[in-house]
């Protein structure tokens, strides 16, 4: 009944099935099991798309049998699983039981809270991760940096989406927003569109084509909206933003995987009231690479970037190569995902209290200097 082709002609290669996720499957095969990608999740269970003969079908699967006390290890959205369909069939409807999550390509893992050391995974086997920002109010370049940190760190690419463009008409205008959300984004792909005009969006389309894409940003940014636009057909709620302060309601409840009509697949997720970093110290070398590359200069390795003589980091703030904001952005995330990691590592517990000891040595040494006058010598 069920096609185990594992061919580029197999029913699920719309939605990302290819020869390694095929190879990982194998010691599966010949159980009377057959592949699923999860596309939703809702309380212990999971709608997954299996094929079926020629066909791709929807299954309701059990979730009971994989279950784990571990949030990094639960099935989520854009998982492979394997799927026991063996209950049987009820109309059209496909019941089924997940024996076994695939492993995981990519994961996009924010921290639960600040007090635990828990992460909590948002999506898994994304190519892209898009980042949608609205210009319906003030452009906050640190949750970019905070965004797009984790984007890199989950293995994928990190594309951000400045939506509702059709907002800021002056080309001259939006250009600048575009080049301030390039600078916190180096590397990094910068969109300007509007899902009202149309404008931007084929460009998106074809970014995201192909692969499985995730869609991140807080409530309100325009993701339904925009992932709407890009499957050509109102697939998800859209409701009404405050005009006072450009927020709405949380749209989307849960995390759904849509087929694109130009290829791929897209996770839409719901508003991200605050993403926490979770051992992303890759993902904020990426991001900040600027940064990091003026921190090699410093003439101590350990240099905090403070008042230390010979800061090449401090110099470039000084002469205005780079901003007081993005410096502090740096230190703000790179103490956050400090924190984090020390809740499990000895390691970076020690680091922190070097840093601290750093900082109040130095906070003596300017109280001296600042009673006698003097300066470095």
């Amino acid at each position: 009944m069920f096609d185990l082709d594992i061919s580029a002609a197999h029913p699920l290669t719309a939605y990302g099935w290819d020869d390694g996720f095929a190879e990982s499957f194998t010691p599966f095969a010949g159980q009377g099991f057959v592949p699923g990608r999860i596309v939703r999740v809702d309380r212990g269970r999971v709608d997954v798309v299996v094929a079926d003969g020629d066909a791709v079908r929807t299954a309701l699967a059990d979730t009971a049998l994989v279950a784990t006390g571990d949030p990094m290890r639960v099935p989520c959205t854009g998982d492979w699983a394997v799927i026991d369909v063996e209950n049987g069939r009820v109309g059209d409807h496909l019941d089924g039981v997940v024996r076994a999550l695939l492993p995981r390509r990519t994961a996009m893992v924010r921290s639960t809270s600040s007090k635990r050391s828990e992460g909590q995974i948002l999506a898994a086997n994304v190519d892209h991760a898009v980042i949608a920002v609205s210009l319906a109010e003030a452009l906050d370049l640190g949750r970019i940096e905070r965004f797009v940190s984790l984007g890199w760190e989950s293995g994928a690419q990190p594309v951000v989406v400045l939506t509702k463009a059709d907002l800021v008409p002056d080309p001259a205008a939006l250009g600048h927003l575009v080049a301030d959300a390039e600078s916190a984004a180096p590397g990094v792909q910068v969109l300007a569109v509007s899902a009202a005009s149309g404008e931007g969006i084929g460009v998106l389309a074809a970014v995201v084509a192909g692969g499985t894409s995730v869609l991140l940003g807080r409530s309100g940014a325009g993701k339904s909206t925009l992932a709407n636009a890009l499957v050509g057909a109102d697939v998800q709620d859209v409701q009404a933003i405050r005009d006072r302060d450009g927020k709405g309601r949380h749209t989307t409840t849960t995390r759904d995987l849509l087929a694109l009509p130009g290829g791929g697949v897209l996770i839409d997720t719901p508003g991200l009231r605050g993403v926490g970093m979770w051992d992303a110290e890759e993902g904020l070398a990426r991001t900040f690479s600027d940064v990091e590359a003026l921190a090699e200069r410093c003439r101590f390795a350990d240099c905090a970037h403070g008042a230390e003589p010979g800061c090449a980091v401090m110099e470039a703030v000084d002469s205005g190569a780079l901003s007081p904001r993005r410096l502090e952005s740096y230190r703000k995330l790179q103490r956050e995902n400090l924190r984090i990691v020390a809740k499990t590592d000895a390691r970076a517990r020690a680091v922190l209290r070097r840093d601290w000891k750093q900082k109040q040595a130095l906070g003596r040494h300017m109280m001296e200097r600042k009673r006698g006058g003097g300066g470095w010598e």
